[in-house]
């Protein structure tokens, strides 16, 4: 599979900036997924959080590692639908994120039935586990 580049990611998320936190997806199929999000000293919340030691929020590495699990769902989803964050259980934050990392996002999915939806997930700077979580989501029309 080509990677998917930050054109087709546009169109494929709901997400715009500054809440797109995908940037490429090297690659989707069987139901796994492997991302990245680039992360800059110019990401709006580095403004404070923290100003003297540039920290990526866990809560928005949640939500990276949910908008690559849309792309293990998507061929489990009808057109005109969109899964929205049900829930995140075990969250685990094992390093930190900051300036200059590249966070790798792996997702796969676990099941989709009945609208809903459950992603086993881990984010990755420099082969070390930064976060994990299993992410549900309810899927519905947009």
């Amino acid at each position: 599979m080509e990677p998917i580049l930050i054109q087709d990611v546009l169109k494929m998320l709901p997400h715009r900036y500054p809440f797109i936190l995908v940037d490429r997806v090297l690659s989707a199929a069987n139901g796994e997924v492997h991302a990245i999000k680039n992360v800059t000293i110019n990401e709006p919340f580095f403004v404070g959080h923290f100003p003297a030691e540039p920290v990526m929020p866990g809560v928005l590495i949640t939500e990276a590692l949910a908008q690559a699990s849309m792309f293990c769902m998507r061929g489990e989803m009808q057109p005109g639908q969109i899964g929205y964050l049900a829930g995140i259980e075990g969250a685990r934050f094992k390093r930190k994120v900051i300036p200059g990392d590249q966070l790798h996002l792996h997702a796969k999915l676990e099941f989709m039935r009945r609208g809903l939806g459950k992603t086993t997930c881990r984010a990755e700077v420099d082969g070390m586990v930064a976060a994990e979580a299993t992410i549900l989501f309810a899927v519905a029309k947009e």
